[in-house]
């Protein structure tokens, strides 16, 4: 059963192009925005997967997704333009990632945050692929392995990289599901679609331009799959405008991401982009200064490290801080509230900064105070306490 993509739902439609993606790069505060919108647009963006485009696969999408059965009308046209494009990319250097963008905000200003929703995501082919390369992975020594059987749906290419086909099939309930098959038998394994973008950042400040493969304070490579369709992403505004982009679609990923790769493959996303401002950022996640996730039934505090134990910390940090500074609980019933209740999952192991997220049941928690409780304490500065204390601080 063929992708049947809907028509944009956003306010503004924003194609992947030459002209308005980088590819292995994030912008920074020179770059020019492809877009400005306003404060609550929606703009609807076709992204684009780096599977079957990168050097290592040919840089020639039709040809290799041809090798697998895939007819030359399938193979994306906005994919091919990029393949085929003078956009600079160092292979040695630079991430593998399309990012398309960035968007500039109106009134969005350094000390902001910018919320992102995720209204709808659609898929606008029936294939993917996952990848293993360059000997990273949860398990670089071992994998991609160099003695790897070519079949039907993986195949070794010449520079060692191991990619395998996935096709999205619809069962009888028509729930879409990717099918990887396996040895010689016809048996394949199924398995449940969940599509969300697994870059979704604002511009960093850094004046040079950072590759797209470690996610940081500006959000980026996060690779959290639970920010899906219905879900907020809160990210702290760096440079005027926000100036935010995505890419690297996903239809699925294990928590972790071991392979190196999820399921990549190409999304038509719509988001709304909302700005924040001081109380109303307050109200919004309390202190947090780092990306914070929302869906209906859950707060996602984010861990960033090149430890995974350190980003595991990360979380918890960021956890504790949320819980105090929005919910109002004092540190120690916090802690142990995480440790009796929350639930801490490794969202990547595979992009140089590694990521854990913590998940906070809102049915836990009930309503949320309409007093924001700042307050003096471990997770908060005297100077940021004073000033909010003094109705000085982040007046909106």
């Amino acid at each position: 059963m063929p992708a049947r993509t809907p028509a944009p739902e956003g306010r503004f439609h924003l194609p992947t192009t030459p002209k308005t993606a980088r590819w292995g790069t994030l912008p920074h505060p020179g770059t020019s925005p492809v877009l400005m919108v306003g404060d609550r647009a929606t703009v609807t963006v076709d992204t684009v997967s780096h599977e079957g485009i990168l050097e290592d696969q040919g840089r020639d999408p039709v040809r290799f997704f041809g090798a697998y059965g895939v007819a030359e009308r399938d193979v994306l046209t906005d994919a091919r333009d990029i393949a085929s494009s003078a956009l600079e990319r160092d292979p040695d250097a630079d991430g593998p990632h399309v990012v398309t963008g960035p968007i500039a905000v109106t009134g969005a200003a350094p000390g902001d945050l910018l919320k992102v929703e995720t209204l709808s995501l659609y898929r606008r082919a029936d294939y993917g692929i996952v990848s293993s390369r360059h000997g990273r992975g949860a398990l670089p020594d071992s994998f991609p392995a160099p003695d790897t059987a070519e079949s039907a749906a993986t195949r070794r290419l010449p520079s060692g990289a191991v990619s395998t086909f996935c096709e999205v099939q619809v069962d009888g309930k028509g729930r879409p599901l990717g099918v990887i098959p396996y040895g010689t038998t016809g048996r394949a394994a199924r398995f449940p679609l969940r599509p969300f973008m697994g870059v979704m950042g604002v511009t960093p400040a850094d004046e040079q331009p950072l590759s797209t493969v470690p996610p940081g304070r500006h959000g980026g490579n996060l690779d959290v799959k639970v920010l899906d369709t219905g879900t907020a992403l809160y990210l702290p505004v760096q440079v005027e405008g926000a100036g935010f982009y995505t890419g690297d679609p996903h239809y699925a990923q294990g928590n972790g991401e071991v392979a190196l790769t999820a399921l990549e493959a190409p999304l038509r996303a719509t988001f709304r982009l909302t700005v924040l401002k001081g109380a109303a950022a307050r109200r919004a996640v309390g202190l947090i200064d780092t990306p914070f996730g929302e869906s209906e039934t859950h707060w996602v505090a984010i861990g960033l490290h090149e430890d995974l134990n350190e980003a595991m910390r990360a979380a918890v940090r960021a956890a504790l801080t949320f819980l105090t500074s929005r919910v109002g609980m004092d540190a120690a019933s916090a802690y142990a509230y995480l440790s009796a209740a929350a639930d801490l999952e490794i969202s990547q192991v595979v992009d140089q900064v590694q990521g854990v997220h913590c998940l906070i049941r809102k049915s836990d928690i009930g309503e949320l105070p309409s007093e924001i409780p700042l307050q003096k304490g471990e997770f908060m500065s005297d100077t940021t306490a004073s000033a909010v204390c003094a109705g000085t601080e982040g007046t909106p």
